[in-house]
Formats: structure tokens, sequence, C-alpha cells
């Protein structure tokens, strides 16, 4: 239901109904904290070039481009891997629920929170 929502307003921007709801249901993302946690992530280069508000992160072997905007982030890789190695981390830590779509295809879903993982005590029992 969300992606086709999204996929409506996308192609609908000026109705609206649609950009109330939209604006109702998203979050501006916060530019500057993001690119800040996104040159933390380890073995990250980042380059930007500020004619075109663009970002490109990256490896020796992989990299991405971003194009941060109010509302979301378009980015455009490779491989999905190469989002999964370089943003995705970042993006889990950053805000844990981000929806994600493909543009080209119709892959879409949500962006699972990081674990976190807890030490358990097996030598406690909990009773009812």
């Amino acid at each position: 239901i969300l992606f086709r929502f999204l996929k409506e307003h996308y192609y609908n921007q000026l109705r609206n109904d649609l950009l109330m709801q939209f604006n109702f249901i998203t979050e501006n993302f916060p530019k500057d904290p993001l690119i800040s946690q996104l040159i933390r992530q380890p073995k990250n280069t980042l380059r930007r070039e500020y004619s075109m508000d663009k970002l490109e992160i990256g490896n020796k072997r992989e990299f991405i481009t971003l194009h941060i905007e109010e509302k979301h982030i378009k980015f455009r890789c490779e491989t999905l891997q190469d989002a999964e190695a370089l943003l995705f981390p970042t993006l889990r830590r950053f805000h844990p629920y981000l929806f994600i779509i493909d543009n080209d295809y119709e892959n879409y879903g949500w962006i699972s929170p990081a674990k976190i993982s807890t030490a358990y005590n097996n030598d406690q029992v909990l009773y009812s």
C-alpha cells in the first residue's frame, strides 16, 4: 500500500490531497548529521560536488551517488550489495525505519533496523 501511494504521489505531485498525506507520513532528513555519519563509516571516502548538491561515497571498488533532498534520498549504485556495504549500515543507525524503493523495478521494502544483541544469563530463571 505504501509503495503504491508513494508511486502515485511521485507521478501526481500537484495533487494537494496526496501532498498533504505525503507531508504527514514522512519526516525531513537532517542532511548535515547524515553526512557526518556517512563520513564516519569505516573505509568510506566522501566527495561532494557543490554545484549539483551531489555526494559520492565509496571505497576502492564501489561507490554510490547520493542526492539528499528534504523528504527523501535518491541514490544510484551498481548493485544492491554496494548499497548494503556502503550506505545501508549508516542508514540503519541513523534511522532504523526507512522505506526503500527501486524506481527501475518494483522492488521495495523496509530497511531492517540494526540488531542489538543483549547479554543473556543462562543461569537465571524467571518465574511468573
